[in-house]
């Protein structure tokens, strides 16, 4: 059973059990480098770079599913020429036709850009969905200190990177720091390399999650539900390069212990509350990781017995 716990807590909170469906999306932000030298010929094509990059887009993009939502980032000058959201055939073609060549390569600045972006849009689906950051460039960055800085962080976050280096003379310096690089010498393999990294998009578990994943949570008390809810659609999502944003030091709080006055929740103890909401809080975090729900699961049954 592959349901993640972040559905299931979806459903619970928005309907009755077992009632929906909830629909998710993949998301895919194409940063493209549209710096000066993407102006360059590419060897034997009598075409430059860019519009040799922007007619791969085009293709590829063409045949992306209604499934997967894409954003289109260029730097130096173009920013969001297409913002992350569901798929217009004419609307995206004519968004990477406006791309123009010129400029610097602040990559570092446009990764946290695209990055942002996605992690948005997973806080709006409350942690389900895939999310990654294609990156199609020639060259190295020019602010290399911002790419050292938030690389590490966007992939701690659970976004997938991806770079296409675009007939460099040497792999680029992210090739072993992210989780796929791939070369791209001539039009057919700068296709097929953007191609390769929708069909990944394409044959993760994404989509639809229906009634199994609420089995997973049945038999979880409403406060913990609720808690693994509020902490699946805040932890880890802030924006890149920032801590996570705190909670008013009593969210999770223990409540105070029943007294001979009458204080306190009835039949509550604050040693109880206090597992509760940090199981609430470390369930959510996990989720956001990708942690399968299974083991949140079994967390809390053995809890209970």
């Amino acid at each position: 059973m592959s349901a993640w716990l972040g559905v299931a807590l979806v459903g619970l909170w928005a309907v009755p059990l077992g009632q929906a469906q909830v629909q998710v999306t993949d998301n895919v932000v194409v940063v493209v480098d549209a710096s000066g030298s993407m102006g360059t010929h590419m060897a034997g094509t009598g075409r430059d770079r860019m519009t040799v990059a922007k007619d791969a887009l085009k293709q590829v993009l063409d045949q992306v599913p209604d499934t997967t939502h894409v954003g289109v980032l260029v730097f130096p000058r173009g920013n969001w020429v297409y913002p992350l959201g569901p798929r217009k055939e004419t609307m995206l073609a004519g968004a990477i036709d406006s791309i123009g060549e010129g400029g610097s390569t602040p990559l570092g600045e446009y990764m946290k850009r695209g990055a942002d972006a996605l992690l948005k849009a997973r806080e709006k689906q409350f942690g389900y969905g895939t999310y990654r950051l294609l990156i199609v460039t020639d060259g190295e960055a020019g602010d290399p200190r911002l790419v050292e800085t938030f690389t590490p962080d966007i992939i701690s976050r659970g976004i997938t990177i991806d770079v296409i280096g675009v007939e460099m003379a040497s792999r680029h310096t992210l090739a072993t720091r992210v989780h796929s690089y791939r070369n791209a010498n001539d039009p057919e393999s700068l296709r097929q390399a953007i191609s390769s990294v929708f069909a990944e998009v394409a044959s993760s578990d994404g989509g639809v999650a229906g009634e199994d994943a609420f089995e997973l949570i049945a038999d979880l008390p409403e406060g913990t539900a609720s808690a693994m809810l509020e902490s699946l659609s805040t932890s880890g999502n802030q924006p890149i390069g920032e801590a996570p944003s705190m909670r008013s030091a009593d969210t999770y709080a223990p409540s105070p212990a029943p007294s001979s006055h009458g204080g306190g929740r009835p039949g509550a103890t604050g040693g109880s509350d206090l597992y509760e909401n940090l199981l609430a809080l470390f369930c959510g975090a996990l989720c956001v990781l990708g942690i399968p729900a299974l083991v949140i699961y079994a967390i809390a049954k053995a809890n209970k017995k």
